[in-house]
């Protein structure tokens, strides 16, 4: 029995990894579904269940520290052990800086996408090196190259890249690998749910997303860069392409940033 922790599993990215590991594995492996809507989490623990899973539902805010804690001491309390952790969990955001007044939603931000993946994987660090288990981190091609008018959000999934490659090197004496997944745009409501430049809720996506991932590929691609022990899994072609760019032609990998977004919201 594998025992894999998943955060922000309530939709999205997140319910779709759990859904997939359950179909693969059945009763094999026991999911630990985490995020702030219990309702919502019920449902895809359903799902997991239907296909032979055990699960365990923890309504989690990963902004708040003693409930990091209390998701992992929840999952050890119930299954006994960590072979997985994959940190989720995450809010995006629009906005261009000049505009933002108040930036304590900037900090609210960096709880949630930084702090969160950070506190969850420091309280169950222990566990993992008894399982020599694996750690994932959803990043986003936002963390490899900077995008305008996603300063906040950038900020962040930088933050969280600079963080993991170095926990990376740290634990691989001990057998535990860190996989970090860099998705472009995907077909969720990420970007609907995210920070606007007043704090609120944006409501809309400012990316074109024409060409959006499907979800399931996404999530399947994570499963299998988490399985193989990846260090990164870098989903599209153009992010890989403009990772490399940035180092010999920046200019021109600004302008793919720019080209990225919607007219009505280009700075």
């Amino acid at each position: 029995m594998h025992t894999i922790i998943i955060t922000g599993a309530s939709d999205g990215i997140g319910a779709e990894i759990a859904r997939q590991l359950a179909r693969r594995q059945g009763g094999g492996v026991a999911l630990v579904l985490a995020a702030r809507n219990a309702a919502a989490l019920e449902l895809v623990a359903a799902q997991c269940a239907a296909s032979g899973a055990q699960t365990l539902v923890v309504p989690t805010d990963v902004s708040v520290q003693a409930q990091c804690v209390a998701l992992i001491d929840a999952a050890v309390g119930r299954f006994g052990a960590i072979d997985a952790l994959v940190n989720n969990a995450g809010r995006s955001a629009h906005a261009l800086f000049a505009e933002v007044e108040n930036l304590a939603w900037y900090e609210e931000l960096m709880r949630i996408n930084l702090w969160g993946s950070v506190w969850c994987t420091h309280a169950a660090l222990p566990y993992l090196k008894q399982s020599r288990g694996r750690i994932v981190a959803v990043s986003s091609l936002a963390g490899l190259v900077g995008v305008p008018g996603r300063t906040a959000y950038s900020a962040t999934k930088f933050a969280m890249g600079g963080f993991f490659e170095a926990l990376r090197v740290e634990l691989k004496p001990a057998g535990v690998s860190v996989t970090t997944a860099y998705p472009g745009v995907v077909a969720t409501q990420i970007r609907h749910h995210g920070f606007n430049a007043a704090g609120g809720q944006l409501g809309s996506s400012s990316l074109k997303e024409d060409d959006a991932m499907p979800v399931p590929e996404c999530a399947a691609l994570i499963i299998a860069g988490m399985e193989a022990r990846q260090r990164e899994v870098v989903m599209t072609a153009k992010g890989k392409l403009g990772r490399w760019l940035k180092l010999i032609a920046p200019g021109l990998v600004e302008k793919m940033a720019l080209a990225a977004l919607k007219d009505d919201v280009k700075p």
